[in-house]
Formats: structure tokens, C-alpha cells, sequence
């Protein structure tokens, strides 16, 4: 017999506010049974929101927590986005290329060749991955975890992150003039895709707060211009609403709420914010070995604003054999 089910999603993006390397933003979607439920607790025994306990479990919480820029820091958020992308392949085996990694998006949302072409250095992603942990060890926490969602009734259905370079970025800012409109331009790409995919199943989605932005009813009505919007609450901390539309008979019905700190609250959040991380961190990756190539000794950068600008100064001998428009290079906004 079968138990009563709803599905719970969660967006969030890294990598709004530098001066240098991509926007990313991940989503991830999990059915789980009927009422309240904290993936935390349920799967206990293999997750954990502590960075401290990453030697026995996945940790899933806010990236900024789950990756520091050490060998560590990067195993440990490696094991967690990869170990949950297994979960999506019958075999148990999921992205093991970049380029697989970047097809998980919807395909109006997936990075274009033109775009990878556009960005020379995307050319030195790792080849495969893993690129930070033993396959094996990855192998053992996969297996962990299938047979921990198995137990308790969980099934991990959707995820991955979508990768805005600085060209397409502003491209981007250029037709909008806004980084929130451009943020909700994939954000709200994201819940279509998910009220389609699973909004006859009691869908809830939680996003991140974009800015201080209280108000998306506009936003939401124009993205779902055939669903009935109701608005449950617009605060300074939170931002309710319900969307409804009757399409071959059935109900669809989705829950949208934009909280701050979503990732402390939401298990699905804080698991897109490390899919986030991981995409903008591959990025970043390939960045300074593309760079460092035409220039060696150039010391590496983040893409965070002022050591972006000590990088641009640096990097003046590979920037002038590299050739590229400052456009694509540079965020405008």
C-alpha cells in the first residue's frame, strides 16, 4: 500500500556579487511522505548541517559553511553535491564529466557551446570527475545514502546548478538593468520547470531572499500568467504565496516562499546553495588554470571584488595574450 507523498524543492544562487567568474544557481527536489518533515533528522545518519562531523557524514548546509578553500574544504563539498546527483541514476552513478554536470538544467537553461566558446577558459574544466575525492570513497557515501533514503521513504528526483558566465551576465544586466530581474530570470525559469514537472504532487518550493526584496506576486503572476496567485503573507523575513491551475482536469498547486537564511531552514536550500557552489567553484577552477597557463606564478583569485581587482592588475601580461573583450571577462553591475 502506498503512502501519501509531496515534494519539497529548494533554489539558491552563488556568486551574485563578484567582480570576476560566473553566477550559479542550483536547485534540488525530494518527494517525501505526508506532513512535517526535517531532512536533517530523517536522514541523520548520513547528512549532517555541522562542517565538523564531514569525516562519517554529508555535510548539507549554507556552502559558505560546507566549503573553505583547502583540500578539506573541497572534499567536503565535492562528496556532498556528488554523493546527492548519484541518487538521480538508476546505477547510482551520476555526472562524472563537467559536461554531464551541465546538462542536469532544464535545456533552455543549459550553458550554450557558444557560450563555453565565448569563455575560453572553460576549456580547462577537470576532465572528469570526481577531481577532489577517491571515486571509491565517493562510491561508499553514495551507497550510504541511497539505502538511508530508501529506509526512511525519501527519493532525491532533481538537481544540479546553472551556470551564467561574466559575458552572459551582462548580457544579462543589459536587457534587464536589474541583478535581481536577472536572478529571477533563471530563478523563475526553475519553478516552471518544477511546477511541470511535479506541481500535481503538493510542491513546495523555497528560495533564497533576493536582496530585501518582501514583494514577488508581480513577478510570479507574469512567469505563471494562467495560475490563480494567492498571497499568504509579504513580511521583512518572509514572503508566502500559493499558485493554482486546473490543466487536463488535474490540479496543480504550488507553494513559493522566499525566506531570509533559507538555507538554515530549508534542507532542499541549503542543498541547491552547495550545488551552487560546486558549478561557480569548477568555474573559478578553470578560470585560474587558463589564466595561470599564459602566465606562470599569476597567483589565483576568488573573483570577490578586491582581490579582483589585485588579480586584474596582476594578470595584465596573461589578459593582454589571452585577448579578451573586458566584457566578458568583467561583471558590470
Amino acid at each position: 500500500m502506498s503512502h501519501p507523498t509531496r515534494v519539497i524543492a529548494g533554489i539558491d544562487e552563488a556568486g551574485l556579487g563578484p567582480l570576476l567568474g560566473p553566477m550559479t544557481v542550483g536547485w534540488s527536489a525530494f518527494r517525501v511522505p505526508r506532513g512535517e518533515v526535517n531532512l536533517w533528522d530523517v536522514l541523520s545518519e548520513v547528512v549532517t548541517d555541522s562542517p565538523r562531523q564531514d569525516s562519517g557524514h554529508l555535510v548539507v548546509a549554507d556552502s559558505k559553511r560546507v566549503f573553505s578553500r583547502n583540500p578539506r574544504g573541497a572534499r567536503r563539498l565535492e562528496l556532498t553535491v556528488l554523493a546527492f546527483l548519484d541518487q538521480l541514476d538508476a546505477e547510482g552513478c551520476g555526472p562524472r564529466t563537467p559536461s554531464e554536470l551541465l546538462k542536469l538544467p532544464p535545456a533552455g537553461l543549459q550553458l550554450s557551446s557558444g557560450a563555453l566558446a565565448r569563455h575560453p577558459w572553460y576549456s580547462k574544466l577537470p576532465e572528469s570527475l570526481p577531481h577532489a575525492v577517491d571515486e571509491g570513497v565517493l562510491s561508499i557515501r553514495s551507497g550510504k545514502l541511497a539505502r538511508e533514503m530508501n529506509r526512511s521513504a525519501v527519493n532525491f528526483l532533481d538537481g544540479g546548478c546553472c551556470v551564467l558566465p561574466a559575458g552572459e551576465l551582462n548580457d544579462s544586466w543589459q536587457t534587464t538593468g536589474n541583478k535581481s530581474l536577472s536572478q529571477w530570470q533563471v530563478s523563475g525559469s526553475l519553478l516552471e520547470h518544477m511546477w511541470e514537472s511535479f506541481g500535481e504532487e503538493s510542491l513546495s518550493v523555497f528560495v533564497d531572499r533576493m536582496g530585501g526584496r518582501s514583494h514577488y506576486g508581480r513577478w510570479l503572476s507574469k512567469q505563471f500568467p494562467a495560475a490563480r496567485l494567492q498571497v499568504r503573507e509579504e513580511c521583512s523575513s518572509l514572503s508566502e504565496y500559493v499558485l493554482t491551475q486546473e490543466v487536463g482536469g488535474v490540479e496543480r498547486r504550488m507553494r513559493v516562499v522566499f525566506a531570509e537564511r533559507c538555507e538554515e531552514r530549508s534542507f532542499s536550500v541549503a542543498l541547491a546553495s552547495c550545488f551552487a557552489k560546486y558549478g561557480r567553484e569548477l568555474g573559478m577552477k578553470a578560470f585560474n588554470s587558463y589564466f595561470g597557463g599564459l602566465q606562470p606564478g599569476l597567483k589565483p583569485t576568488a573573483g570577490y571584488t578586491t582581490d579582483g581587482r589585485r588579480w586584474l592588475k596582476d594578470a595584465e601580461p596573461a589578459l593582454s595574450l589571452a585577448g579578451v573583450p573586458q566584457g566578458v571577462l568583467i561583471r558590470d553591475r
